[in-house]
């Protein structure tokens, strides 16, 4: 019985943002934007990183991964809205549902972990200055990014068997992609297993890293208030400012997903509000680096003139 359930669903229908038809072109014109420049400004940070010599350091290193997981959040994402915003047809296959929840799953996690290291490094170049080459290597930035890795597969995979072998009443998903929430909203009956699953071992993977970045900026926080120079504090919070807007962007959002009362939203203000977490916010994160990063605007500017040379 629980086989026949779990097969009788062989597609879902994404409704997307919106299923006003005369809304679809303006959709589509937003989805299309927003992948554009997340893969121009991703792709030239990943490569300002790889080929400039002065950004070949850990921290450059870990933004370079973060904004190849970027790139491919929204690569999972908006290729398939892109499609279905023009088209009448908004069906997915019952597997290619369930492979874009665990790539999801793994990139979005994959994404928190990247910010987890990130406030390492910049701990460790605020609070110990002196022994920044020594604690923070690229051997150190390979191994957690391997680690991290084998942290989220699993754990997506877990996510994806359960979504998978849930029972399923109807096949219409309130959502422009395939994710948790509007899948557990589909079951036939209450998924104590999942919701388990979810409340204990996914709270532990996602909140790991978050619970990382608050320690991290804690102790950074305890420094910069005993620093009585004024440039020693200007110093600290340049360090800091980039990682910490995107912190701010990328946690400011998923709490109000998460923990904004039910009672007093809709599911469109959620589905908006998860298109600026997995969309605009990994399109902003390059355009941060580049502005608020003198090493990375330098950059910039060093292979601006190189380009122009080699026009001339």
């Amino acid at each position: 019985m629980a086989e026949a359930n779990w097969t009788s669903v062989s597609e879902f229908v994404l409704l997307g943002l919106s299923e006003i038809e005369d809304l679809q072109p303006l959709i589509f014109t937003g989805f299309l934007v927003t992948y554009l420049l997340n893969l121009v400004g991703n792709s030239m940070l990943v490569g300002l990183v790889w080929t400039d010599p002065q950004l070949h350091s850990p921290m450059y290193f870990l933004i370079s991964q973060l904004s190849m997981v970027d790139m491919g959040l929204v690569s999972i994402i908006l290729p398939q809205a892109l499609v279905h915003a023009l088209s009448q047809h908004r069906a997915i296959p019952f597997t290619s549902c369930m492979a874009q929840l665990f790539l999801y799953v793994v990139v979005v996690n994959m994404d928190g972990y990247l910010l987890a290291a990130m406030a390492y490094d910049r701990y460790v170049a605020v609070c110990n200055p002196l022994r920044y080459a020594a604690l923070v290597t690229r051997s150190l930035c390979l191994k957690i990014v391997a680690t991290s890795w084998a942290v989220v597969i699993p754990h997506a995979l877990l996510h994806a068997v359960m979504a998978a072998r849930l029972h399923y009443c109807g096949n219409r998903l309130q959502h422009f992609f395939c994710d948790v929430p509007p899948l557990l909203h589909l079951s036939c009956t209450r998924p104590f297993a999942y919701e388990l699953v979810v409340s204990t071992e996914g709270f532990l993977v996602v909140g790991a890293p978050f619970a990382f970045i608050l320690a991290s900026y804690a102790h950074i926080g305890a420094v910069v208030a005993h620093l009585r120079s004024a440039q020693a504090l200007r110093k600290a919070l340049s360090t800091c400012s980039s990682h910490l807007t995107v912190v701010l962007l990328t946690y400011g959002s998923l709490a109000w997903l998460y923990f904004h009362p039910d009672s007093s939203t809709t599911q469109r203000q959620k589905q908006q509000v998860t298109f600026f977490h997995t969309s605009v916010v990994p399109t902003l994160n390059p355009l941060i680096y580049s502005l608020r990063n003198k090493d990375v605007a330098a950059a910039l500017r060093r292979t601006g003139r190189k380009v122009l040379a080699r026009g001339t």
